[in-house]
């Protein structure tokens, strides 16, 4: 059955979502293109940064999936002053000062949506794991706790988004070890390789309520291999993220 069109934007939601996973597709592209430019750029000026870093130091490459949040929020109806990215992107928070969010929308004094986007590549993935999710959950605990307390005026709960990208290769697959010298770790993570550990990170992050079910998918990893054996998978995940998000600003246009 066919949805009835949003009053304002004259869309319905399939209007909206038509395109994302060809702008998904382009947004992987992107993001390898980018990591190899940067990279060979670096590598020519003879400023490389030490090891993989200089291909992510650089920025920009996953500037195509705020682009999709982005023109997802427009299509919705979100007028364009109303959508902030690269400047005046902070927050306040409650254990720090601010934060700058990658994507964040504000109407009327009222914070709607605040998206973060990151990821990790090989070939070592035990460096960063505990850095992302340590972040990646004080970010969230430090924005609720200032909306609690109404950092945010009088604004309701917004969209907490949180995107991640992690290369799907062999190093990101292999089961790894775990060390137990005291108290058992909980059963789930046995055996379990950089790739599960995340997604088991994402799903516990709703689950616990850190970051809220009703406003982020519960599959928020996204995967992305160089060749495109997974496209699929990351395509269906970031639309259903995207519905979410296109839902949540219904209410708000």
């Amino acid at each position: 059955m066919n949805k009835e069109p949003d009053r304002v934007t004259g869309m319905n939601t399939d209007d909206i979502m038509k395109d994302v996973a060809m702008h998904t597709a382009k947004a992987v592209a992107h993001y390898w293109q980018t990591r190899a430019m940067q990279r060979r750029k670096q590598e020519d000026s003879g400023k490389a940064d030490q090891g993989f870093r200089s291909a992510v130091t650089g920025g920009a490459h996953l500037d195509k999936f705020i682009d999709i949040f982005t023109e997802l929020a427009t299509q919705a109806g979100i007028p364009g002053q109303c959508i902030f990215r690269k400047k005046a992107v902070e927050l306040p928070g409650f254990f720090r000062p601010t934060k700058e969010w990658d994507l964040r929308i504000i109407r009327v004094q009222t914070l709607i949506a605040a998206i973060e986007a990151k990821s990790q590549v090989g070939p070592s993935f035990g460096n960063n794991f505990n850095n992302r999710t340590e972040e990646a959950m004080g970010s969230a605990v430090d924005l609720w706790t200032a909306f609690r307390q109404r950092a945010y005026l009088e604004s309701p709960q917004p969209f907490l988004g949180y995107f991640f990208m992690l290369e799907d290769c062999e190093a990101s697959n292999r089961a790894v070890s775990i060390q137990e010298p005291h108290f058992k770790v909980f059963p789930e993570f046995v055996g379990a390789s950089y790739m599960r550990r995340y997604e088991l990170f994402c799903r516990k992050l709703v689950l616990s309520a850190i970051i809220p079910p009703r406003p982020l998918s519960l599959h928020p990893l996204q995967m992305a291999s160089r060749g495109s054996s997974r496209r699929h998978r990351t395509i269906c995940q970031l639309a259903v993220l995207a519905k979410v998000l296109v839902a949540h600003l219904a209410s708000f246009v």
